[in-house]
């Protein structure tokens, strides 16, 4: 992605940090926050701008740069303001890329449809909590924001060598991203084998975990 200029609404642990973040990669920034003392969270290293204001007032916005944005981030702690913003960014400037963090999971899916991506912050971290604390194997590495489908890290048992991932993913009603062979991403096709010390990335929906879990523990059925 070639250096562009990107705004982001909400300077709290989760603004603060995406900020030095695009920073870093060579972007131009500009933060937004009603709370000016917000903005030391980005401490004396950050070059970018920072405009104390209501993200989703017009002229705080233009101020920040957002008729040239590129994208925009909206990560305060209010669901109300980040999807306003959204909306205003999206709609009344036309910026290409726009993202919101929402609590409510239900309003998250809502704003989906709509065409604007969001993270609900909520279901992902307690489904990352939950499968800590069951000392689950299965590695959960992406969820999609309404939190109902998951990219899952497996290593299936060995007795899966030799057999398709076909064969796996009718065993387990997900679907195989890609595989990791001798640490090399692979793009696999339906007839592709499982090998010894294969890591298959299977996008599934939680109410098919636990078949998951039973089915890459074993051998598949005869």
């Amino acid at each position: 992605m070639p250096h562009v200029h990107i705004v982001v609404m909400g300077c709290g642990r989760v603004g603060s940090t995406l900020s030095l973040r695009l920073q870093g990669v060579g972007h131009s920034v500009a933060v937004i926050d009603q709370d000016a003392s917000a903005f030391r969270r980005l401490g004396e290293h950050f070059t970018g701008t920072t405009v104390a204001g209501v993200g989703f007032d017009r002229d705080t916005l233009i101020e920040a740069g957002i008729e040239r944005a590129e994208g925009f981030a909206a990560v305060s702690n209010g669901d109300n303001s980040n999807i306003i913003a959204a909306r205003v960014a999206r709609e009344t400037f036309n910026v290409q890329t726009v993202v919101a963090r929402i609590y409510d999971a239900k309003r998250a899916e809502i704003y989906e449809r709509l065409g604007i991506p969001t993270i609900a912050t909520v279901p992902w971290t307690a489904n990352r909590l939950f499968r800590q604390i069951m000392g689950e194997a299965v590695e959960e590495a992406w969820r999609d924001p309404s939190g109902t489908v998951a990219l899952l890290h497996v290593e299936p048992h060995e007795g899966w060598v030799g057999h398709t991932l076909r064969e796996l993913e009718q065993a387990t009603g997900g679907r195989v991203a890609m595989i990791t062979r001798f640490g090399i991403g692979e793009i696999p096709t339906d007839s592709t084998l499982v090998q010894d010390g294969d890591v298959v990335h299977l996008l599934l929906t939680d109410e098919r975990r636990a078949v998951l879990a039973d089915v890459v523990a074993n051998p598949p059925e005869a």
